[in-house]
């Protein structure tokens, strides 16, 4: 049942749990909607989880934005300086290539990183997607800036069936939950082991505070991916 109460809690602007898999990064992120977010939503990702917020969105809307991966662009540096080059050979331990893109603000923050800085960004940064043939790229030609404190993932473009990563499998979430396919996701840490909040550890903090926890094979399962 833990799907279908996860959906449920997106769709009601609540946090859900996220596993990728303990054969990949075999961590915990917290997500929430980013349509949802508020500055009480980052507060709690930065006290009770740690990691590093990010706003994952999904890949029809990041080439309309004209994103691209930062890994691409630090490869195409390799021009300039041939270190930049070296900087992007090889995968992550996980077996991945990231999804980071770039990073961004909101216009109208100061410094970009307070509680209220950030829900701005990605609260309006959910508004851009929604609106992305209806004037959201202008917006966001606009209205946002780089370097910033957000940084966005660029979801794969069939999602679990081209990545196993947080990033699509919390973008597949928030269209399962009809939503907008943004969201903010944060990786849980332990301050007692110094790594990732352990499966146990998480399912521990989840039935504490009410929120769903879901697998990815679960998402898997419903996506149908071999």
């Amino acid at each position: 049942m833990s799907l279908t109460e996860a959906i449920a809690a997106v769709k009601a602007g609540r946090f859900v749990l996220v596993h990728d898999d303990k054969g990949r990064e075999n961590e915990i992120d917290m997500v929430i909607a980013a349509e949802h977010v508020k500055p009480q939503h980052v507060a709690a990702m930065r006290n009770d989880a740690g990691g590093l917020l990010c706003l994952a969105i999904a890949n029809e809307i990041t080439s309309k934005l004209g994103l691209v991966y930062m890994h691409d662009m630090i490869a195409g540096m390799g021009k300039v300086n041939p270190v930049f080059t070296k900087l992007t050979e090889g995968k992550a331990a996980y077996g991945d290539k990231p999804s980071f893109s770039i990073a961004v603000n909101h216009r109208d923050t100061y410094t970009g990183i307070t509680d209220n800085d950030r829900a701005l960004t990605i609260s309006k940064m959910a508004e851009v997607c929604k609106s992305i043939d209806a004037g959201g790229i202008e917006y966001f030609v606009k209205n946002f800036m780089a370097p910033g404190h957000v940084p966005i993932l660029i979801a794969s473009k069939r999602l679990l069936h081209d990545r196993m990563g947080h990033t699509e499998l919390c973008v597949y979430l928030m269209q399962l939950a009809g939503m907008t396919p943004a969201v903010a996701i944060c990786e849980m840490m332990d301050s007692k082991t110094h790594r990732a909040l352990s499966v146990k550890d998480a399912q521990q903090y989840a039935d504490k505070s009410g929120i769903p926890l879901v697998d990815s094979s679960e998402l898997k399962a419903h996506a149908k991916v071999a």
